[in-house]
């Protein structure tokens, strides 16, 4: 049966956003195209009319993720326009974002295995992790430029750090401690 155009176009999404979710609960390599498509509700043969290769979609997907964490950092921004970086402290170093692996934060779910692929899906990490530190350069008072701020990128790592070692233990509340003490650390070098 022949799929219109713009069917084609809606299950290209629709595999897109299944992809950003299941990438980042299980990695690049963790998932195959048959499981990745039958998760979209498609055939694997669909994969081949709409990407040109894995690589293809775990770079759309990266980006798509980005965009996703994003706009979660924006949701929360406007929800407490007069403290953005508080807001922002307050839902991603929380056991809450620790436990959505699947709709978490793309770097931390992803970084490792981002810096072993290409180049297409390095450049959606990159665009997504300068817009991160765009926004923390604008809330910590630090000039407009090309190159981010050492502090921005030090309150990124931190951030995303602390995550990730919470993700990566048992016992909760070791996973809390490293969330606390991130917390405490960012709100040390934005007062510094």
């Amino acid at each position: 049966m022949r799929v219109s155009r713009i069917q084609a176009a809606e299950n290209r999404e629709t595999v897109i956003n299944v992809a950003s979710r299941l990438f980042r609960e299980r990695g690049f390599d963790g998932i195959g195209l048959k499981d990745l498509m039958k998760g979209a509700g498609l055939t694997q043969g669909a994969f081949y009319k709409q990407f040109a290769s894995k690589e293809d979609l775990a770079a759309q997907a990266s980006r798509r993720a980005l965009e996703s964490a994003s706009s979660r950092w924006s949701a929360a921004v406007e929800a407490n326009p007069q403290d953005p970086l508080g807001a922002v402290i307050a839902f991603y170093l929380s056991m809450d974002h620790r436990g959505e692996r699947m709709d978490g934060c793309p770097v931390v779910a992803l970084g490792s295995d981002a810096a072993r692929q290409g180049a297409d899906v390095k450049a959606s990490f990159e665009s997504g992790i300068r817009e991160y530190l765009e926004l923390l350069g604008s809330w910590v008072g630090e000039a407009d430029g090309e190159e981010p701020s050492g502090k921005a990128m030090a309150i990124l790592s931190t951030m995303v750090g602390a995550v990730l070692l919470s993700r990566a233990v048992n016992d909760l509340s070791l996973a809390q401690g490293f969330l606390d003490a991130a917390t405490d650390q960012v709100r040390e070098a934005v007062a510094a």
